[in-house]
């Protein structure tokens, strides 16, 4: 009896072991089980952009940011041209999603900013429009023709007059060079002296002296107009055009693993798809195939 209590006490005293180490072992996974479930923090991006087509653009991104990467993207939307490349250059925003190459160009230049191009998304074609006129032929001598205030803009507008015969530029400018100085036959005496604020053009249209005012895309389609059929003269647009809306980050951020990501959902198959069916008629074209 005496052995037989021993042997009871010893096999109770084991399994009392393997059960309290047992249960160390289950608590310990059980913690490490819950810590690799639990996912990991959201990574913030922040980008600026003007609210058509682009923050509707990036609207469309922004489930597919968390979902394949884990990115919270932040849309801070803008009216204005002028604050984006500053506030990209200063690291107060990740990126900026607004303008065209000429645009970036000339405010980087000026301003010294610390910003760099990661790649191109869209076109958005430039447009004349009239709440005066129905055709171009209706236009009189000396009609008023109002522009953007951003030299970057002239000599896109310029060629699209000049492609469409209405006036003849000298031998050697471009869309990207031209200036209105550079007009050597304006046989309708065109007057060009109305310049006003890029995200002002649309609210021109109202002036008693505009006859016709050049629009971007944007501003055009923000306002309610549809480019292709109530533009009088509508930009040829295609996949080579030097006008191609781009994502600005600060220098030495290229690489960025969020600004990568931003940039190839972007130019990804299913946003091509999405700028094609939601802006059908051409008002703004996917710069990638």
């Amino acid at each position: 009896m005496k052995t037989s209590n021993v042997f009871k006490t010893l096999t109770a005293a084991v399994l009392a072991l393997t059960l309290t180490a047992c249960g160390s072992s289950a608590g310990s996974n059980t913690a490490a089980d819950t810590a690799a479930a639990e996912p990991a923090e959201a990574e913030k991006l922040t980008v600026i952009a003007t609210a058509n087509p682009h923050e509707v653009i990036l609207n469309e991104v922004k489930p597919i940011l968390k979902e394949q990467y884990n990115i919270d993207l932040e849309i801070i939307e803008t009216e204005d041209y002028y604050t984006p490349n500053r506030a990209v250059s200063d690291g107060d925003a990740d990126a900026n999603y607004f303008q065209h190459v000429p645009f970036f160009d000339n405010e980087k230049a000026e301003n010294d900013y610390k910003i760099s191009n990661v790649g191109g998304i869209h076109i958005e074609p430039f447009g004349f429009y009239s709440k005066k006129y129905s055709s171009l032929d209706e236009l009189p001598d000396g009609a008023h023709i109002i522009t953007s205030n951003s030299v970057a803009d002239h000599g896109r507008v310029l060629e699209i007059l000049a492609k469409a015969g209405l006036i003849t530029l000298k031998d050697g400018v471009d869309s990207l060079s031209a200036t209105k100085e550079d007009i050597v036959d304006n046989p309708h005496n065109f007057d060009f002296s109305i310049e006003v604020n890029p995200e002002q053009l649309t609210n021109a249209l109202d002036d008693a002296a505009a006859d016709l005012v050049a629009i971007n895309g944007n501003y055009a389609i923000g306002a309610g107009l549809k480019p292709s059929s109530d533009a009088l003269l509508l930009e040829q647009a295609d996949q080579n055009n030097p006008y191609v809306n781009i994502v600005v980050c600060q220098e030495g951020h290229e690489n960025d693993a969020k600004i990568k990501a931003l940039v190839e959902v972007l130019q990804s198959d299913e946003i091509v798809k999405f700028i094609t069916d939601n802006w059908s008629d051409g008002s703004v074209i996917p710069a990638v195939k």
